[in-house]
């Protein structure tokens, strides 16, 4: 994938780019695998808003991706490479000779024509395919990771991201993962070889403010440019700090930076080094 540039001869597209689609297969999905997405605008069940800046956006179906890939040993042929609006990767639509279709993210380097397999055995350790971490090569870049075996794909699964496989000791594989975390993995769960595709993705410049509120984003206001009553950083005349030892939530509560894991969860002994603090 390759980054365009427009020509600026308009200000909304001054500092704009966007990612070029001739890698992609100039085809409608995969009707089967749709399914209709319905906009929430970060209201919960009551109408209440639980997530503020949300709401609007443009109209997508959601893609069916399949996150376990429980075909085994049945080869796949890659038909096509698609454009998902609701993720940063691209994916890849797989045929095979007796079951469904079913979407997968494409992995870095797949191309339309090329055969994939996944097994609970050990195979080719070749970009797309997939098996359990303890038969894959130390060293290895992997993503769409299971948390515990069968679960389905839980982690790393942004484009141009993947975890590197550590080892393999007793009955858990070491992972380090793309936040710089290192953790234990039941060495049962699967992994896909390779790292997400569409790594320029990260270099993509909106350029205007409505393509936000194409992705569904509403405006933000900052708290200090609002009254006392409505946020703990308001009031004051003029251009002021927020006139406390640390920011605050509308609600009174500690903001940026806040630990928010549960101390008491379970798979805490799991994780062998925490993400570097920033």
């Amino acid at each position: 994938m390759a980054i365009i540039q427009y020509k600026s001869t308009i200000n909304s597209r001054r500092h704009a780019s966007v990612a070029s689609r001739k890698d992609l297969t100039d085809k409608q999905p995969e009707k089967a695998l749709l399914e209709i997405k319905k906009s929430h605008a970060g209201r919960n069940n009551q109408g209440k808003i639980t997530t503020r800046h949300r709401g609007g956006g443009a109209k997508r179906y959601y893609r069916i991706i399949d996150w376990t890939r429980r075909q085994y040993d049945e080869p796949a042929t890659v038909i096509a490479l698609e454009y998902d609006p609701n993720r940063t990767a691209r994916i890849a639509l797989l045929s095979f000779a007796k079951s469904p279709k079913i979407y997968m993210l494409a992995p870095e380097g797949v191309k339309v024509g090329d055969v994939l397999l996944s097994s609970r055995n050990k195979i080719e350790a070749k970009a797309g395919n997939r098996m359990p971490l303890e038969f894959i090569p130390v060293g290895m870049s992997v993503h769409v990771v299971e948390l515990s075996p069968g679960s389905g794909s839980e982690l790393v699964r942004s484009a141009g991201i993947g975890a590197q496989l550590l080892g393999v000791e007793g009955r858990y594989a070491q992972i380090k993962l793309p936040s710089g975390e290192s953790r234990l993995v039941p060495k049962e769960s699967c992994a896909t070889i390779g790292m997400v595709g569409n790594a320029e993705h990260r270099l993509i410049r909106l350029g205007k403010a409505g393509r936000m509120r194409h992705k569904g984003f509403r405006p933000r206001v900052r708290g200090k440019v609002m009254n006392p009553v409505d946020h703990p950083h308001g009031g004051g005349e003029g251009r002021n700090p927020i006139g406390m030892k640390y920011p605050k939530t509308p609600w009174g509560k500690h903001a940026l930076g806040v630990k928010t894991r549960n101390e008491k969860k379970w798979s805490n002994k799991l994780i062998m080094q925490r993400r570097p603090k920033r």
